[in-house]
């Protein structure tokens, strides 16, 4: 996904990602699916405690969708969000580097998402300069 727009946010959790490419007056949305959005992903420290591990081609997906952004802001309620930027910082370092921040967001509506990115934004845009 190519965007004109310079910002990017996502909310991600096992199930789905909902992902904003936005300016200040408008935002394109793209809704990522997992393969096995029923399954639930637990993080233990045991080594083969018999749960399923994280959806990689769902992780695939999402890292993608933001591949083009100048700067991300990846937001989630659990701890997918976290496996996320683990999971960019692995595979793309590059694009690690435009992670703004990690949030906590339990299930706002798409229109909270965006609002709360574009506040975010408008703090951080102050020191960051915009370039890709």
């Amino acid at each position: 996904m190519t965007s004109p727009h310079f910002h990017a946010v996502i909310w991600i959790d096992h199930r789905e990602a909902r992902v904003f490419h936005f300016n200040p007056h408008e935002a394109d949305k793209l809704v990522l699916h997992a393969d096995n959005p029923n399954r639930h992903i637990h993080h233990h420290r045991e080594v083969g405690s018999g749960h399923d591990p994280e959806d990689q081609h769902f992780l695939r997906q999402a890292m993608d969708a933001i591949a083009d952004a100048g700067v991300v802001l990846v937001v989630g309620p659990g701890q997918t969000k976290h496996v996320l930027a683990k999971y960019i910082a692995e595979h793309d370092p590059a694009l690690a580097a435009k992670i703004a921040a990690v949030e906590t967001a339990d299930h706002p509506t798409d229109g909270q998402i965006v609002a709360h990115a574009r506040k975010y934004f408008k703090a951080e845009d102050r020191t960051t300069p915009q370039t890709r």
